[in-house]
């Protein structure tokens, strides 16, 4: 049958072939065989060996967590922001500060003429500020001035009814006191003879003692200047206080560089939920739940123990972002802790998912929380106070009553320095269903510290004050537009854009789009109102005290105004535009004290209120108790929280 379909008888196979020739046929070569199986045998023991290799000797691969948590090598090498190590780009390392803490003090209130004393809770906070804006500031309003006016306006009694009246010792519970009058009858019992009175008065005048470790003095001798204290005093050095002095940081931001990389070392304080601690560095609620889902079996379900270091490495997520994003987070226990120091790591991957991911080079931790500082990531003044204080839980209506206060003063644009800080106090919860307040602020940007305290006048009307008495607020606003404008070329001589000339530039010019509102800088009169050779559509304001504004160059004056038109601040004049001899749309604003031209962004401009002198004393002991506050020891129920 098979011969029938065309199969035909064939030679057996054979093992008898020509040496050295290639088997034909049905001829068979053992050599040839051989040399095949060697060949395959060769190549798995040389894959096999590469694997080996790459995994750095381990045998067992039981889950994915174990062939990752690989044991870095311990490298002598400087940390990554250390001055020291050689590079061509230093970046300096700041110590960063956050502490939330509960402080209880007996306060003193007068409730229905009852005097009520109590133990009051009060929130301070004591941060630097952030280096590093992230997506907890990412939605804020932008920065507008004008709007942040609005902000600042004074509270009445109705809307902060808060007692600040330290009671001089600390009592259980609430304790309500009633005074009557002592009546004219009454007479105390004696408790010493008018002879011991005597002797002891005599005793004590007569004794000397000693002041603060110095020489005996008599009691009723004043202590006079030493020869040390007199040689001390020097009448060949001049002090004095320098104003209208700009500081320009010697290191800035090319207009186009984009954000860079900077990494946050800090400490776990207390035990807590792995995503508050998080929120407050930066992870979006997205980031965060993909984290916990990565770490669901490599992390205690309790949450992050007191005392375990964390490790964020910051990038941006796009060119030309705002914001970094967490890049990588790295856990390690506290030294000494018994178990590998590495914990885990989770890092960012190209498909936007937190994964489980090596343990980065090992660097030793330094003994305080610090950041690595890139001066191209230095946020905005405006963005780090937002940034700190969601940080740190406060409400968003406190973020913007604090930038309100200090916009007067300070030019909220600027990159803010490494180390500058910022301290709170709150009046806390009491458990009445009542928000806390803000009390105190002190802000402290390149060495300079500005303190606000709250005081409350007879009139029931709540302001902040500095310790002169005066409020934060200015008469005059240093950047009257919408948005307050980008700020294109400064006060003083430069060459000119048009004629190429070296001329003095009389103010400064704040770029915007055509048709951006420009509103009055303060009160006052308009004085000029028309067109002007070189200003365009110029308006002229007359302010009290030898003040005047002028803003030039706008597309359109402002509807129903002219000359005595009377105007406040914050109404708009006009609008941003490039009327006379301009390059572009922009607002060329002009201050002028007495008829002479000054820096309108750095000229010293007189407060708006001041303390009426009638409240020196109290306003006086107000400052001390709050001082006191943001001395004292926290309570044993503090709630500083990580970072």
């Amino acid at each position: 049958m098979l011969q029938a379909t065309g199969y035909e008888d064939g030679p057996a196979l054979t093992v008898q072939s020509t040496d050295g020739e290639i088997p034909q046929g049905r001829e068979l070569s053992f050599a040839w065989l051989s040399g095949t199986v060697l060949t395959g045998l060769t190549s798995v023991l040389l894959m096999g060996a590469a694997l080996y290799v790459s995994f750095q000797g381990q045998d067992t691969f039981s889950t994915a967590y174990a062939a990752l948590n690989l044991a870095a090598p311990r490298v002598e090498q400087p940390l990554a922001t250390d001055l020291t190590s050689k590079t061509s780009r230093l970046r300096p390392v700041a110590a960063t500060r956050s502490d939330r803490e509960i402080i209880e003090a007996a306060t003193r209130q007068i409730v229905e003429g009852r005097e009520i004393i109590r133990n009051q809770p009060f929130v301070r906070i004591s941060a630097t500020l952030a280096t590093t804006a992230t997506s907890l500031s990412a939605d804020v309003p932008a920065y507008d001035p004008v709007a942040i006016l609005n902000k600042a306006q004074p509270l009445t009694s109705a809307t902060l009814d808060i007692a600040t009246d330290v009671y001089g010792t600390d009592v259980d519970g609430e304790v309500t006191v009633n005074q009557s009058a002592m009546p004219e009858s009454f007479v105390p019992t004696r408790s010493i003879s008018d002879q011991g009175a005597a002797d002891f008065v005599r005793a004590m005048v007569g004794a000397p003692f000693t002041i603060d470790g110095g020489s005996p003095a008599l009691a009723y001798a004043a202590l006079a200047p030493t020869l040390q204290d007199l040689a001390d005093s020097r009448s060949d050095m001049v002090a004095g206080v320098a104003e209208n002095v700009t500081i320009v940081p010697k290191t800035t931001l090319a207009s186009g560089e984009s954000l860079g990389r900077t990494e946050r070392f800090l400490t776990v304080r207390e035990l807590g939920p792995l995503a508050d601690t998080l929120v407050r560095n930066g992870f979006t609620q997205a980031q965060v739940g993909m984290v916990q889902r990565t770490l669901a079996n490599l992390m205690p379900t309790a949450g992050l123990p007191a005392g375990i270091r964390l490790r964020i490495l910051y990038g941006p997520h796009s060119s030309g972002a705002a914001s970094l994003v967490p890049y990588r987070m790295s856990i390690y226990r506290p030294e000494g802790a018994p178990g590998e120091r590495h914990i885990a790591t989770v890092a960012l991957s190209d498909n936007g998912q937190y994964v489980v991911g090596l343990q980065p080079d090992w660097v030793d931790f330094p003994a305080e929380d610090v950041e690595q500082i890139n001066v191209g990531n230095l946020p905005s003044i405006y963005r780090s106070i937002w940034e700190t204080g969601r940080k740190h839980d406060l409400s968003d209506a406190t973020i913007e009553r604090i930038i309100a206060m200090f916009a007067y003063d300070i030019d909220m644009t600027k990159r803010i320095a490494a180390g500058d800080t910022i301290e709170i106090l709150e009046a806390g919860d009491t458990g009445e269903g009542g928000e806390e307040e803000l009390l105190y602020v002190g802000l402290t940007l390149s060495g300079t510290t500005r303190q606000l305290y709250r005081f409350t006048t007879d009139d029931g009307v709540v302001d902040f004050f500095d310790p002169d008495g005066e409020t934060g607020k200015r008469f005059l606003n240093r950047r009257p537009l919408e948005g307050g404008g980008t700020l294109r070329s400064r006060f003083g001589y430069r060459i000119h854009p048009i004629f190429k000339t070296r001329r003095l530039h009389t103010g400064v010019d704040l770029a915007a789009r055509t048709g951006t509102p420009i509103y009055a800088s303060g009160d006052g009169v308009i004085s000029y109102y028309k067109w002007q050779s070189g200003y365009g559509n110029k308006v002229e304001i007359q302010h009290v005290n030898g003040y005047e504004t002028a803003y030039g160059h706008m597309s359109r004056f402002a509807e129903g105004l002219g000359v005595g038109s009377r105007v406040r601040q914050g109404q708009i004049v006009g609008y941003v535009g490039s009327t006379g001899q301009s390059t572009g749309p922009h607002l060329h604003f002009e201050i002028k004290i007495n008829g002479n031209l000054v820096d309108p962004l750095s000229v010293k401009l007189p407060k708006d209120n001041v303390l009426a002198a009638q409240y020196r004393e109290e306003f006086d002991q107000t400052i001390a108790q709050i001082n006191d506050l943001m001395a004292r020891e926290p309570a044993p129920v503090s709630v500083a929280q990580a970072n």
